[in-house]
């Protein structure tokens, strides 16, 4: 392993051993370059070694949130279900990595707390928190866009006896509610999965939601046996399709260039009802414009809430469950039986729009001044996302450019991949690219395939560095705003503007022009011999 002691510089250091940092490794070292991960967890698989949450499991279907790079992996792995569950999708990270025996280049329990840009060696002098260093020519962030909770600093929130357990930082060991009254706060997609999982155990389970969620179904199954071999029968022709989508899969669902607006009440009703019963994301493409046009998107959110009003029999509950936003502006939810769970007699609703959380007691809470009594605590607050793990970092450019002073009015960047003032810097799955508009593999394959390429014409052409141009980035940052300017991405407060978290900027971080677009913007500054680039 390369540390302080080594004299001779990595080609390439990775923070982070998710599925991104994981490809990673693999291409450096298939293109011969000298790489090593730095993972502060104690295992592979980023987001799926975190997340184990009651009810964790992927939203995009699992023949397409996995690897494409290697046919012969993608023929032999069997997933049991349309939508993988956290354990399914960690053993996959495991597998990949033994796979192509990447582990001998991970170093786990290392968390990167420094990394500075050295001018004179052309270079990244990384630290750890141990006080371990090394030196890299290119350093690349593979944390990830959801790797940094949100952990909110409710009043008196110490004072409460009882153990508290956040979704994106879940223990190792089972948790059992069997018997216990728990208390939920928060109701975005990690909440809604886990609610109807934790409501089959507890005693009591008491619901703390700030604002309603659009939630899709998932009519989660087993893996369809005939389904997978006719995938499996042209796997690089399904990628291909998938990636020619908007947001990087999805290819086998009709594609609808119709309006919302020019069909008659009976065709509109049935369009939505069918992509309802195919479940997932895919039913905001039952219309061309339901994320384009205030009224199209209007007809399809009273849909959902008419099956919201259907499914939860109290009227009250129904109501408080109905969200007000546009549908799609916040990121949409896939579960199962989550409305229904609000049915079930030991599970109840506190709307803190209406009655705030105001402190925490030893035994619970207390909100719009009623006491609420539990004995743990699940906090499904989220992410600092996109932003949040990068500025955590004592990161520093040329010039000792700090990174908290380069984003302190929200991210800039060049191609959602690189940052004017960080020579030979990369970050996989960024701000300002599709991220997390996309199936995220697909994301990160594209990075990383596109980061090793440009590796590859700095050695061909013996150029040290490379960094993004200021005017390049500024450019790109009034593109991304732009784009999403003509969307309805912009009418409600989500975390993709950072709304999450109390003085964070608000600025609409990920690109939403879809997947081909962007893959074809970074493929023409290639071939234009890395237009916006300085190379030195």
């Amino acid at each position: 392993m390369t540390a302080s002691t080594d004299p001779q510089p990595l080609d390439v250091l990775i923070v982070g051993a998710g599925f991104g940092g994981l490809y990673m490794l693999y291409k450096a070292r298939q293109q011969g370059l000298k790489a090593i991960v730095l993972e502060a967890a104690g295992g592979v698989g980023g987001t799926w070694y975190h997340n184990r949450y009651p009810g964790a499991r992927v939203d995009v279907q699992s023949m397409e949130y996995s690897f494409g790079f290697d046919e012969a992996l993608q023929q032999e792995w069997r997933w049991s279900e349309r939508y993988a569950p956290q354990p399914e999708l960690l053993r996959y990270a495991n597998h990949v990595a033994d796979r192509y025996g990447l582990r001998d280049g991970i170093t786990l329990n290392t968390r990167v707390t420094k990394a500075h840009f050295d001018e004179a060696a052309a270079g990244w002098q990384v630290q750890a928190e141990d006080g371990r260093q090394w030196q890299a020519r290119f350093l690349v962030l593979a944390s990830g866009p959801l790797s940094t909770p949100n952990k909110p600093s409710f009043p008196g929130l110490e004072q409460f006896a009882g153990p508290v357990y956040h979704t994106g930082h879940w223990p190792h060991e089972p948790v059992d509610f069997s018997g216990q009254r728990v208390g939920i706060i928060g109701t975005g997609s990690s909440g809604i999965q886990s609610i109807p999982v934790i409501a089959a155990q507890a005693r009591e389970l008491t619901v703390f939601q700030r604002t309603a969620n659009y939630v899709v179904p998932a009519h989660n199954r087993p893996l369809d046996p005939a389904y997978e071999a006719r995938i499996k029968a042209d796997y690089a022709g399904f990628r291909a399709r998938n990636r020619a989508m908007r947001n990087g899969f999805g290819s086998e669902l009709p594609q609808h260039t119709v309006s919302a607006l020019v069909v008659s009440e009976q065709e509109l009703e049935e369009r939505l009802e069918a992509r309802w019963q195919i479940g997932g994301f895919g039913f905001l493409g039952a219309f061309s414009d339901l994320m384009m046009n205030p009224k199209a998107n209007a007809l399809a959110a009273e849909f959902v809430r008419r099956k919201i009003r259907a499914a939860v029999k109290d009227p009250a509950v129904a109501e408080l469950l109905c969200p007000e936003q546009t549908i799609g502006c916040k990121r949409l939810c896939v579960a199962n039986d989550y409305y229904e769970t609000f049915n079930q007699p030991h599970v109840k609703l506190v709307d803190i729009r209406s009655a705030p959380i105001e402190r925490f007691t030893a035994g619970g809470l207390i909100s719009g001044g009623q006491e609420h009594g539990f004995d743990a605590l699940v906090l499904a607050t989220g992410f600092d996302a996109m932003t949040g793990t990068l500025m955590r970092l004592d990161l520093r450019g040329r010039g000792g450019l700090r990174i908290q002073d380069k984003w302190a009015g929200g991210p800039s960047n060049y191609l959602g991949l690189t940052i004017a003032g960080f020579p030979n810097l990369f970050n996989i799955a960024g701000p300002g690219s599709t991220s997390v508009f996309t199936n995220v593999i697909v994301a990160i394959e594209h990075h990383v395939d596109w980061i090793t390429a440009c590796i590859a014409y700095l050695d061909a052409r013996g150029c040290r560095t490379i960094t993004a141009t200021e005017q390049a980035e500024a450019q790109w940052v009034d593109y991304v705003n732009k784009t999403a300017d003509g969307t309805l991405l912009l009418t409600c407060n989500s975390w993709y503007l950072g709304a999450n978290i109390p003085g964070k900027p608000r600025q609409f971080m990920p690109l939403a022009a879809g997947f081909p677009v962007y893959a074809q913007k970074c493929a023409e500054a290639a071939a234009q011999d890395y237009k916006g680039f300085e190379l030195a």
